[in-house]
């Protein structure tokens, strides 16, 4: 038997860096890894090398962008609306609760942006852009790779109001955030495997600085927190102040993509109060914790058949929506 499951983690160490191809209907037409292949043939080698060059200057960059591809995708689907600044009737997602202040890499969007028009005038989606640059960040920090399914089109509108309901906050709870996702079509599964990107980035004080000082509003730390980490916490984040002040979301690798973030959360070292609630609210996500925390090469490629899934979150295909010639405004 101890054969047995030695020779299936091996096969699955194999498939876990194999690219994993996934395809999805929709109504109006399919998403498909070859999409650009005869219209822009350099489209996905483009993203790479601009992605690449990017992190190589500034290592977080990387799980600013993966994180960018979330927040789009949460609110009216995979869609980009979240690239688009205010301007007329458009009221920009940046400005949301969870965006603002802590949404960023824009900047190397339009980098991208302004390549690929180069290359390939009015044919690559800004909505692709974001799901390549997610891919290929997750890749650069030595996570799995998987083939993008392509074909969305950009949004002519954003909604303020679905970034600040839709994306699960840092202070949900458990059930509120299983639910964020449910909405989305994405499981508990999803859930665990796509917390897992918390294995690389940062977050702000003011992000979990309840966890610290005022958990449940009677002036008490939060008992689930490791009370010599919560401690250290307290010196770089105080009471208040340094809101802005970033911390790692995994000390232990701060930039490499693997498991040590569940790892953290068994030991009760979950930075985010989001993160620490999959080992103390659910039975469920515990197990699903447990079993990414023993065995890396089950947490990537099921973190990269996740990154597909959400992936596909309504995607606009066919002749709705538009190519945005700059991912921060409409097309006049």
């Amino acid at each position: 038997m101890a054969q047995f499951v030695s020779f299936l983690l091996f096969v699955v160490s194999l498939i876990a860096f194999a690219p994993l191809c996934f395809s999805a209907k929709h109504n109006n037409g399919y998403l498909f890894p070859e999409f650009y292949d005869h219209s822009c043939p350099k489209a996905q080698q483009i993203v790479k090398s601009v992605v690449a060059k990017a992190v190589a200057k500034e290592a977080r960059m990387a799980a600013s962008l993966l994180r960018l591809h979330f927040h789009d995708c949460f609110v009216k689907g995979c869609d980009a609306s979240l690239l688009l600044d205010s301007s007329g009737s458009i009221i920009s997602e940046k400005r949301s609760n969870p965006n603002r202040n802590s949404a960023r890499g824009f900047e190397v969007l339009d980098d991208i942006k302004s390549a690929l028009e180069k290359e390939c005038p009015h044919t690559v989606s800004c909505a692709d852009i974001l799901a390549l640059a997610a891919r290929d960040s997750t890749v650069l920090t030595g996570g799995p790779s998987w083939e993008v399914p392509l074909g969305r089109r950009d949004s002519r509108g954003a909604s303020l109001s679905g970034s600040n309901n839709n994306i699960p906050a840092p202070n949900n709870t458990f059930q509120t955030i299983l639910t964020k996702f449910k909405l989305q079509g994405l499981d508990i599964v999803d859930l665990v495997a796509l917390s897992g990107s918390h294995t690389i980035g940062n977050s702000r004080c003011t992000s979990f600085r309840q966890r610290l000082y005022n958990q449940s509003g009677n002036g008490q730390p939060d008992l689930t927190l490791d009370q010599s980490y919560a401690a250290q916490l307290r010196t770089r984040c105080p009471r208040s102040g340094g809101d802005q002040t970033l911390f790692f979301l995994d000390f232990v690798s701060t930039t490499k993509f693997d498991n040590s973030y569940f790892k953290l959360l068994l030991a009760s070292k979950g930075l985010l109060n989001s993160d620490q609630v999959l080992v103390t609210k659910s039975k469920e996500s515990l197990d699903l914790v447990k079993k990414y925390a023993a065995h890396n090469e089950l947490f990537l490629p099921q973190f990269a058949k996740s990154m597909v899934k959400m992936g596909n979150i309504s995607p606009l295909t066919g002749s709705r929506g538009e190519i945005r010639k700059n991912c921060r405004k409409i097309n006049s």
